[in-house]
């Protein structure tokens, strides 16, 4: 197929009969320009097939109206909706969004990150890859002076300089674990997520809080510590029916995770909830197809990209602010089929 021809306003000018500074300025609606002769200049443009250079204008202008936002699923009930939410509340303030997707891998990331900086966005969102333990890139974005925002995922500690927008994992969990206790449940285990990612260290944190708050002593064999994908949920149970000793609950710390349990199980012949309760942090449109449908903390994805996209645009309009900004978006629990009712044998079991 033969490549059409780009146009330039050199083009529409010389159709025209006009400096390429009107054309300019007629495109843009510059009240310099007659309406007449601004008419005149959109019907060439439309007619020649005109479309601006973005990259050109940004150079002239220093701002380019883009932001990059770095995910690391896209195939992902939560990141679909958070980029959703980001796209439309850019969208309403007359902002692109351009997507670049880390798939859960460091070195992605850093191409993606370096790829947003040269085409001179005006600033970035990442939601950090599970791989992520170099940060000098994010130190460099700063030092290029692109103002970036960490949302849901960040490092930990986190970085001085860089603002975020999260979720209360600390609290979602907290809640989920004096949830599961209050339906009866003593033998509580976790699966999944790694201390380098707030999300792993504040969700495992909420779940040591909640067990010393009940007085529940913390088994170690039932820890398992590792990813946030379907893998470590499925790894993680199946490590769990070794042992020989199943707990009675499990706090999956991200919907995939539960999942995973959930194919464990299922190849085990463990029965979920009769013989394995389970509460996930994280939902998906995905539950009604599963049995039993699965109780879990929500995250609220419309409110923490429209929040995202606010914070960056302030920081934007307002780089000599050097404070840091940290939202923290609260949580709530559904209830469906699992932890829900009071188990009486489990009750005199554990007591």
């Amino acid at each position: 197929m033969k490549r059409v021809p780009h146009i330039t306003l050199e083009d529409i000018a010389r159709q025209l009969d006009v400096s390429r500074v009107t054309v300019s300025k007629a495109l843009r609606g510059h009240p310099d320009i007659s309406q007449e002769m601004t008419k005149r200049v959109r019907k060439v443009a439309d007619d020649l097939g005109y479309s601006p250079n973005i990259i050109a204008r940004s150079l002239s202008a220093r701002r380019s109206n883009m932001i990059g936002l770095v995910v690391p699923k896209i195939a992902h009930f939560f990141f679909g909706a958070v980029i959703e939410s980001v796209y439309n509340t850019a969208f309403e303030h007359n902002v692109e969004t351009i997507l670049t997707v880390s798939q859960e891998n460091a070195e992605r990331e850093k191409k993606h990150l370096q790829t947003l900086v040269s085409m001179r966005v005006d600033g970035i969102i990442i939601s950090i890859s599970q791989e992520t333990h170099d940060l000098d890139i994010f130190r460099w974005i700063r030092q290029m002076g692109i103002p970036l925002l960490f949302l849901d995922r960040r490092p930990d500690p986190p970085l001085p300089g860089f603002s975020s927008v999260l979720v209360d994992d600390r609290g979602g969990t907290l809640r989920a674990i004096d949830h599961a206790v209050a339906v009866g449940y003593r033998k509580l285990a976790y699966i999944g997520g790694g201390p380098h990612i707030n999300i792993g260290k504040e969700r495992f944190a909420g779940f040591e809080q909640a067990l010393e708050k009940h007085g529940i002593p913390l088994r170690k064999n039932w820890v398992i510590r590792g990813g946030f994908g379907r893998d470590d949920g499925y790894n993680g149970f199946m490590q769990l029916h070794r042992s020989g000793d199943l707990p009675e609950f499990i706090f999956a710390v991200t919907y995939p995770v539960a999942l995973g349990v959930y194919e464990a199980a299922k190849v085990l012949g463990v029965r979920i909830p009769e013989d394995v309760d389970i509460m996930s942090f994280g939902d998906s449109d995905v539950t009604r197809f599963i049995t039993p449908s699965l109780s879990c903390v929500n995250q609220p994805t419309l409110e923490l990209g429209s929040k995202a996209v606010e914070l960056l645009l302030s920081i934007i309009a307002n780089p000599d602010s050097v404070a840091d900004q940290h939202v923290i978006v609260p949580t709530d629990l559904i209830l469906r089929e699992t932890c829900v009712r009071e188990r009486p044998s489990r009750r005199q079991e554990a007591g």
